[in-house]
């Protein structure tokens, strides 16, 4: 079974800083990431990582997010940098595995990222 934790979220001014961290357990992942949805929108990509660490960011977070896994601990880190008001979501961890030619993704619960300005 698949288990999926974020934790790290909170609320911090603008132009701070804060570190999501995931734990994901149940499967080796070929990619994770963080994606995240503000009120009335879409959720949206913030940044993947594969177990061979290729990373993909939104150009939204591009210089200010960083995203790192420990593929032996199947934990991933989003450090978000001069964070502003519109970095304001809920934060949500993916985990992608391939299992017998078919794609799962499974899902944490998200946390709340507060920026005030």
């Amino acid at each position: 079974q698949v288990h999926v934790v974020e934790s790290g979220g909170g609320l911090v001014q603008a132009g701070g800083s804060l570190r999501l961290s995931c734990a994901a357990s149940g499967s080796i992942f070929s990619a994770m990431g963080w994606y995240r949805q503000a009120p009335g929108k879409q959720r949206e990509l913030v940044a993947t990582i594969t177990s061979g660490e290729s990373t993909n960011y939104a150009d939204s977070v591009k210089g200010r997010f960083t995203i790192s896994r420990d593929n032996a601990k199947n934990t991933v880190t989003l450090q978000m940098n001069s964070l502003k008001p519109e970095d304001t979501a809920v934060y949500y961890c993916n985990a992608g595995v391939w299992f017998r030619g078919n794609w799962y993704e499974y899902w944490g619960q998200g946390t709340q990222v507060t920026v005030s300005s």
